[in-house]
């Protein structure tokens, strides 16, 4: 009965983070959020994770000289228990490398899945209107977009600048933790406007 009990106040715990990460692409979460985080040092973790990726992954590095952005979130935390949630904060990158907007990641899920883990993700946004796109939207659904692709290991080498030209690609990089499978399914993102 104990062992139940807390099955129970352990999913119910859950639930309600769900619910409270699946609603941070609305205001005022969203605001709260970027009145507790840094331009600066969002933009610094999220230069590092992008050379960190450029460094172990040649395809990142040759889509990276030819996208018009870049949205980098350098940590992601996700956990699950039945029900998951997963968020953190990211930055979009111009074709000069500069850092000129701020987005929150936040996505819900259900299913047979239980653990917590840590992982980074880069979207190559290849064609300028993907940027637009980005920015004229009040939240982006990862995977909503017809062009999107999920860059898995077994599709890299196959991935050239030729035939990646108007995409939007998605590499995941850092995975820490113990759960098998990163989903980016459902995944809202989400501007913010952090302070200096």
């Amino acid at each position: 009965m104990k062992n139940k009990l807390k099955c129970l106040c352990l999913g119910s715990l859950v639930g309600v983070s769900v619910l409270a990460l699946s609603n941070c692409a609305h205001e005022p979460i969203t605001q709260a959020n970027a009145t507790h985080s840094s331009r600066r040092q969002i933009a610094d973790d999220s230069r590092t994770a992008l050379n960190h990726l450029y460094a172990h992954n040649r395809a990142a590095r040759n889509l990276g000289r030819k996208a018009s952005g870049i949205l980098v979130f350098p940590k992601i935390v996700s956990g699950a228990f039945i029900v998951g949630a997963q968020g953190g904060n990211g930055a979009l990158f111009n074709h000069d490398g500069t850092a000129s907007a701020y987005y929150q990641s936040a996505g819900a899920s259900y299913g047979l899945q239980a653990g917590a883990q840590t992982f980074g993700y880069a979207v190559f946004l290849m064609h300028p209107s993907g940027v637009r796109n980005l920015n004229e939207a009040a939240g982006w659904e990862v995977g909503s977009s017809p062009g999107f692709v999920f860059v898995d290991t077994g599709m890299v080498a196959d991935l050239t600048t030729k035939n990646a030209e108007n995409g939007i690609y998605a590499f995941t990089f850092d995975q820490k933790g113990l759960m098998a499978k990163i989903s980016l399914k459902g995944t809202k993102i989400t501007q913010i406007h952090p302070g200096p």
